[in-house]
């Protein structure tokens, strides 16, 4: 896949003719009722930058800021709805107190699509994902309930974020044995700070149809280089409330080895004369497998900022020294299959030009 010079260069999420900008704007932060968030008015501004630019792929979820991303958002929209693509998720508990509030069950995603359709003030979804595995809820129950939606008029495409490769599989399998709608979009996180997906996930979506859209490509801020050894934390609390810091703490990631990563992205950036964010999301962006990394901002200087990483180009030493910093340790098989006495046992001493 090209490398994207601008947010109108667009493409293809994964299997579906649906045109996408190559940065999809992220809208978790409209709404200041979780305590870090944007006002609308600055909300407002944000948006306007990203659609100016001709960005067309918008992200949100039922659960945001309390659904108040949502209602922000469909104000936004309302007079150029059909220019702009969004997309929303189900899941996540909409009362904390109601068991089928949240899950991946028929009458969960019915209700959370009734509640994104009112607060976004639109007849339809673009694309709906799935936002989190259950491990409760069979897969057949999944698919087919989205089946009906897209046959009703209300979901356009499907998408599925944070759920394990094998399941995503399956899924997307028994859509195609059933000629259901498939998943055509997975969105994960993925960033320098988490490559463990390289593993399988991505592998997965390429070969299944799924276009990857990575969240927290920033690493939930710390490739910026705005945390130091004072902010290192194990800390994993339940609340996302009290601060942007404890989010980031809770994902495991504020760590010395993360540290790291970051000074090796502050070093390619004092290189290129480019920001620490613009070099973590343009590093995310050389993977095929990218569609569209997901940025997120509470203010317009760091957006215009992110969007800014489409005009960085990491050369191969700079790829080389971020690989360096931040490759995953192999696993079971391909750490076993990729050795050498493994590979001539499959393939004997002849050798393999190409390998699909």
């Amino acid at each position: 896949m090209s490398h994207p010079a601008s947010l109108d260069h667009y493409r293809l999420l994964g299997r579906s003719g649906l045109r996408v900008s190559p940065l999809s704007l992220g809208t978790m932060t409209f709404g200041a009722d979780w305590g870090w968030g944007a006002d609308e008015a600055e909300a407002r501004r944000i948006f306007d930058a990203y659609v100016d630019r001709g960005g067309n792929f918008i992200d949100t979820s039922v659960n945001y800021t309390n659904g108040a991303s949502e209602r922000i958002l469909g104000r936004f929209i309302k007079r150029q709805r059909d220019r702009l693509a969004i997309a929303t998720k189900f899941t996540m508990a909409r009362d904390p107190a109601n068991i089928n509030s949240g899950g991946n069950h028929r009458f969960n995603l019915v209700r959370s699509v009734e509640a994104s359709l009112a607060q976004l003030d639109t007849d339809r979804i673009d694309v709906m994902y799935l936002h989190a595995w259950d491990f409760t809820t069979r897969p057949d129950e999944v698919m087919r309930a989205l089946d009906d939606l897209v046959r009703a008029g209300k979901i356009l495409y499907l998408g599925i974020c944070n759920t394990p490769a094998w399941r995503v599989a399956e899924m997307q399998t028994l859509a195609d044995l059933r000629g259901w709608a498939p998943l055509v979009a997975l969105q994960i996180e993925y960033s320098l700070v988490e490559r463990t997906v390289e593993h399988e996930l991505l592998p997965m979506a390429e070969a299944m149809g799924l276009g990857v859209l990575p969240w927290s490509p920033l690493g939930g801020g710390i490739l910026t280089g705005k945390y130091s050894t004072a902010d290192l934390s194990d800390e994993n609390g339940a609340d996302v409330a009290p601060s942007r810091r404890g989010v980031i703490a809770s994902t495991g990631h504020l760590n010395r080895r993360s540290l790291d990563i970051a000074d090796a992205v502050g070093m390619v950036a004092g290189e290129l004369g480019a920001s620490r964010s613009q070099v973590a999301i343009a590093w995310t962006l050389v993977n095929p497998a990218v569609v569209s990394p997901i940025i997120g901002a509470r203010t317009l200087a760091q957006a215009e900022d992110n969007m800014g990483a489409l005009a960085v180009r990491l050369s191969a030493e700079h790829l080389a020294l971020l690989d360096a910093a931040s490759a995953p340790a192999p696993i079971f098989p391909a750490r076993f299959i990729g050795r050498p006495m493994a590979q001539q046992l499959i393939f004997g001493t002849a050798a393999l030009s190409a390998r699909r």
